[in-house]
């Protein structure tokens, strides 16, 4: 159940559909059936980043509008001893790329291969609390994905808009504020 902001009793607007969580920022995300919500968003949520090594600017994290394949990119978890990998908590240990290959996440392998695709030098960073995006967590509605996908005359994957959370809304109303 989510209820209304603001109230002292809660009000139902709607039922959690789905949950996903992105361990790397802009590369391939993972459905959980239940995750820790916290000030900084989801536990193991955009921990991860390539860091293009050459740029100054304030935004020098690698994202998919520069490199359109790192969303083909899964991040993958191995089982036993996490400091063995580098990767810690729900972090995960390897990088499976778009060629099936899989390399350690942390492995100077992954960074050349990632660098090469982009076309300079990128290093993969983490934080241990905070994410690498603006909000620390991504709610959509079903309706307002079908509301997109009508106006620009497609079906569109929710993956699409990478929201942390699905909302299935009581009234069935596009773009409504919660």
């Amino acid at each position: 159940m989510l209820g209304g902001l603001g109230s002292s009793m809660p009000i139902e607007i709607g039922q959690v559909e789905a949950i996903f969580r992105y361990p790397v920022k802009s590369m391939g995300g993972e459905r959980l059936e239940v995750a820790n919500l916290g000030w900084h968003g989801l536990d193991g949520d955009r921990r991860l980043a390539f860091r293009r090594t050459d740029d100054r600017s304030g935004f020098p994290w690698l994202s998919a509008s520069q490199l359109p394949d790192l969303l083909l990119f899964a991040p993958q978890r191995r089982e036993g001893d996490p400091r063995e990998h580098g990767a810690q908590g729900d972090l995960p240990t390897h990088i499976r790329t778009p060629d099936g290959e899989e390399m350690l996440v942390f492995g100077e392998d992954l960074a050349t291969k990632v660098g090469r695709r982009y076309g300079a030098p990128v290093q993969m960073m983490q934080l241990r609390h905070g994410i690498f995006d603006e909000a620390s967590i991504s709610v959509i509605a079903i309706d307002t994905v079908r509301e997109i996908g009508r106006l620009a005359g497609r079906s569109l994957d929710v993956r699409r808009f990478r929201p942390n959370v699905l909302v299935r809304l009581l009234r069935s109303v596009p773009f409504q504020k919660c």
